[in-house]
């Protein structure tokens, strides 16, 4: 399935703490506007009361900017996409009644799409650079602050997950570990960084061993946190004087957890076309070693640009393209939904 075609395509992101908007042409993006909610960093993670009110003033001026970039007015938009979930309900809640207005308004067809969906389909924008698209079927690793996938994409774009995390997120092991270290929120890009100057084998960490291609990550942060509690008892210097090093070590642990299992997931597969997707793909060594393991493994990698690693509407609007090739459109009774078991699928 080819994806050129001649729609203007409004998407609208609002899962969690970005109010994001999009045009886009086809899957080519005219403009991306993405408007980052600060007032959490106080709190050192998102407080879902606030988000809701920052999306609720966000969202008519990052819409109105996005269609100026875009060159165009809404008359000349063919149809309007949104996150459906998941995230927070009141987050979601703006977007999608925002999102419902305009289609009534104007006779739009309206198109409810799953974020993690979203997340996948952000290597099928067509880029400036003009890279190659991805070949189906398409092994996606998805990581993200609240979700852990590896993501089948067969050849007519419907998805499978055949592998999750049962309990913890790895972007959720990278928050908490950040937290304890005592770095502001976000922490995830924080330890990165942090990373680059230490040593990531002074600490050791159990790997969880979970059948089939599942993953955890509740066991390593509770491990993270012992460690620390026995080495501060001893030393209360102990986080200062080694924060390096627990941050190259805590992300190496990440990284390793979840390539282990995706090498798995290659082998059962069969797959040689492989990818990263979701905010923590943005990862340094995540990324890097992605790289080394398609070398190892004889496949192809994509990796998306960093501006559509985290959440953004561009992603959405490609996704909300997929649905709208296959007419495939949601009634005004659609509601935001916080969790979903799989993904929405191309029979809606």
């Amino acid at each position: 399935m080819k994806l050129e075609v001649e729609l203007f395509i409004l998407a609208i992101e609002s899962s969690c703490d970005d109010t994001s908007a999009a045009v886009l042409k086809g899957n080519v993006v005219l403009s991306n506007v993405v408007s980052s909610q600060d007032i959490h960093r106080q709190y050192g993670g998102v407080v879902p009361e606030l988000a809701s009110r920052e999306h609720q003033k966000n969202i008519l001026p990052v819409v109105d900017v996005a269609l100026r970039e875009a060159g165009l007015s809404l008359k000349e938009i063919n149809a309007v996409a949104f996150t459906q979930g998941p995230g927070l309900m009141g987050s979601l809640l703006v977007g999608c009644n925002f999102a419902k207005s305009l289609s009534l308004a104007l006779g739009l067809p309206l198109i409810a799409v799953n974020h993690m969906e979203a997340h996948v389909m952000a290597h099928f924008i067509q880029t400036t650079e003009g890279k190659a698209l991805p070949e189906l079927p398409l092994l996606c690793l998805t990581v993200s602050g609240g979700h852990t996938q590896i993501v089948l994409v067969k050849e007519d774009f419907s998805m499978d997950v055949i592998g999750t995390t049962i309990d913890d997120a790895a972007g959720e092991a990278f928050d908490k570990a950040a937290k304890v270290l005592g770095l502001p929120y976000p922490g995830g890009p924080l330890i990165d960084q942090m990373a680059a100057g230490g040593n990531p084998h002074a600490f050791t960490f159990p790997v969880p061993q979970v059948p089939e291609l599942n993953y955890s990550f509740s066991g390593l942060k509770t491990s993270f946190l012992y460690l620390l509690k026995e080495k501060v008892g001893e030393n209360p210097n102990f986080i200062e004087e080694r924060k390096y090093d627990l941050c190259a070590s805590i992300q190496h642990a990440v990284v390793d957890i979840l390539l282990r299992k995706f090498r798995k997931a290659i082998l059962v597969s069969g797959v040689k076309h492989i990818a990263l997707a979701g905010g923590v793909s943005a990862n340094s060594l995540l990324r890097k070693e992605m790289l080394r393991l398609g070398e190892e493994m004889n496949c192809e990698v994509y990796i998306p640009p960093m501006q559509y690693c985290t959440d953004n509407a561009a992603m959405v609007g490609i996704a909300g393209l997929i649905r709208c090739k296959n007419r495939i459109y949601s009634t005004m009774d659609v509601r935001p939904i916080t969790r979903y078991e799989n993904f929405l699928g191309l029979d809606g």
